[in-house]
């Protein structure tokens, strides 16, 4: 059973790029969310929040593992993390998809997952600069913040809803018109028609 959607922390990693996807993962309460880390020991996000892994890279199932989420960090810039990397390339091959935001997709260009599928990044070149081996430069995908192909999801710096939005369309989260609902009020702050009438009924009934 693949119910299981595995987060990597690390210490420097970016802890915003994924916190919406993260809250839509434990909302339904139909999935297992994981922490996992390089060790055992705490790491600091980038935003000073104090993380503790339940478990390590190796230790992960690959058979419950229904996605594996990689946030962004200076580290990939650094060429750090062969061992995310390859664990990466497990899950993947395993037969669950794999996400990444922003620096986090040098880890999925590492693991030569990005050649044969559409992908995003934070910027054109970014992916080639620190990824030899990365031979997907015609797959890049500049015109979107995030996208899923192939059963990767990439997105930009700047595409933390999108990135949500991709995440909660993998894991077939709500309804088409629910999920198109939530894209609206988390990235235009356009609420549902529904809820849009009811709070003007009771501006009026106030008024």
């Amino acid at each position: 059973m693949r119910d299981t959607v595995y987060f990597l922390a690390f210490d420097g990693f970016a802890d915003w790029h994924a916190a919406q996807a993260l809250c839509e993962i434990r909302r339904p309460g139909d999935w297992r969310l994981q922490t996992v880390g390089f060790s055992l020991q705490p790491v600091l996000s980038m935003g000073g929040l104090r993380v503790l892994p339940e478990l390590t890279l190796a230790d992960m199932d690959l058979d419950r593992a229904a996605l594996l989420i990689v946030p962004g960090g200076y580290a990939w810039e650094r060429g750090e993390g062969e061992e995310v990397v390859e664990a990466a390339r497990r899950v993947y091959t395993a037969g669950a998809p794999v996400a990444a935001v922003d620096s986090g997709v040098l880890v999925l260009a590492r693991a030569g997952l990005l050649d044969a599928c559409r992908h995003t990044g934070s910027w054109p070149g970014h992916i080639g600069t620190h990824v030899p081996t990365y031979t997907g430069a015609d797959q890049f995908d500049a015109s979107v913040l995030a996208v899923s192909d192939g059963g990767v999801i990439t997105a930009s710096q700047l595409g933390s809803v999108e990135f949500a939005r991709e995440v909660i369309r993998t894991l077939d989260l709500y309804s088409p018109s629910d999920r198109e609902h939530w894209f609206r009020l988390f990235k235009h702050a356009l609420p549902p028609p529904w809820c849009a009438a009811a709070m003007a009924t009771v501006a009026a009934e106030a008024a």
